[in-house]
């Protein structure tokens, strides 16, 4: 399955007890459609994204970035603290392709050249997921 979205907030990685490194993202995907009174309806979808094969994709990242991410898509539910049901979107990444640079100063500050516009990387194994 393939997504397109921009990212909302800069990747984060995160290390587990086995040292496994994991990075985490979220993507935002705009949609829009006409109702059946002719009105323009916008809705925005969320996608917690994680991202098992290489820790250093993080530094690219960034808050803006347009991505098109291959992977898998599944669900879940929770109870809050509130204890208002939850519901969330995850997309599990297999391959990452950058569209477009997020903030110009969070670009610059980053080793990568302007010209680096895709990133590759192997596709995971069932034995390379934690779950």
């Amino acid at each position: 399955m393939n997504i397109i979205g921009r990212i909302t907030k800069n990747a984060e990685i995160n290390t587990l007890k086995n040292d496994k490194q994991v990075v985490n993202f979220s993507v935002a995907i705009n949609d829009s459609y006409k109702s059946k009174q002719g009105e323009r309806i916008e809705q925005t979808t969320y996608y917690n994204c994680s991202y098992w094969i290489s820790a250093n994709v993080a530094k690219i990242l960034t808050k803006g970035t347009l991505v098109e991410l291959t992977g898998r898509a599944s669900s879940n539910a929770w109870i809050g603290k509130d204890g208002e049901i939850r519901s969330g979107l995850n997309f599990h990444t297999s391959n990452i392709k950058l569209h477009g640079a997020g903030k110009k100063s969070e670009v610059e500050d980053k080793p990568f050249s302007k010209s680096q516009k895709t990133v590759v990387v192997q596709e995971e194994t069932d034995d390379d997921l934690p779950f």
